[in-house]
């Protein structure tokens, strides 16, 4: 819900955490190592691009709430806008931790690639014994994409082709051809799709779900595909 301007003016009042003029300035450093303008990350977090232009100015403060928006669009925690470390463009990304989309037809899609995706957008598919990207094929716009198998036996369908990939084989071809996937090897499956450039909207991107880190490593379902 976008917050109306009273409520971005108002943000330093009762009710509200003080803010130090440091936020402001990591709030506009992580912005821009992200290559985020102030519309594209107010569009994100739900508010304005003149309340973010304030905040960074140190003329206006935010809630907790707020902030925690601003911190996961940015895909930091809250306590990196307060610290005085470096603000890097480099954020590793841990596997456990990945956007996913809910698991379905033995299979799970997650999101490498960082929003907002530029030039490419990169995508990791986990496949059990027999699971696959469902049984009809589909396009996504018009651009190049990279079909990569890093482990297992993966079936790629192509229009009317059919292509058997074992670990380390590759495939490119257009997003506009109609394609599926599906796990024919008798183990479970990972692969990585590259897209350039990229074809996915903001309301697809929304259906990714940030996964926790799990302390003590991945479990395994019975299909072999990790849960979070």
């Amino acid at each position: 819900m976008k917050l109306s301007e009273e409520q971005s003016a108002t943000a330093g009042a009762a009710g509200m955490e003080p803010r130090p003029p440091l936020l402001g300035e990591r709030v506009k450093a992580f912005r821009t190592a992200r290559r985020l303008t102030l519309r594209q990350l107010g569009e994100m977090v739900g508010t304005t691009a003149s309340f973010l232009s304030q905040l960074e100015r140190g003329r206006s403060g935010a809630n907790t709430s707020t902030l925690m928006l601003i911190a996961n669009a940015l895909g930091i925690s809250v306590s990196n806008l307060f610290d005085e470390g470096e603000v890097s463009p480099h954020r590793v990304l841990k596997r456990a931790e990945r956007p996913a989309l809910a698991l379905s037809e033995g299979y799970r899609k997650t999101m490498l690639s960082r929003r907002p995706i530029h030039e490419m957008e990169v995508y990791s598919g986990e496949f059990a014994v027999g699971g696959s990207t469902g049984d009809l094929l589909y396009t996504h716009g018009n651009a190049h994409e990279m079909f990569i198998v890093l482990r297992g036996r993966l079936e790629l369908t192509l229009g009317d082709e059919r292509f058997i990939l074992d670990e380390g084989d590759s495939i490119e071809y257009s997003t506009a051809t109609p394609h599926k996937a599906r796990n024919v090897g008798d183990k479970p499956a990972e692969v990585l799709w590259v897209i350039a450039p990229p074809t996915s909207e903001a309301v697809e991107l929304d259906q990714y779900v940030a996964r926790k880190s799990l302390a003590s490593g991945h479990s395994k379902t019975d299909s072999g595909l990790s849960e979070e």
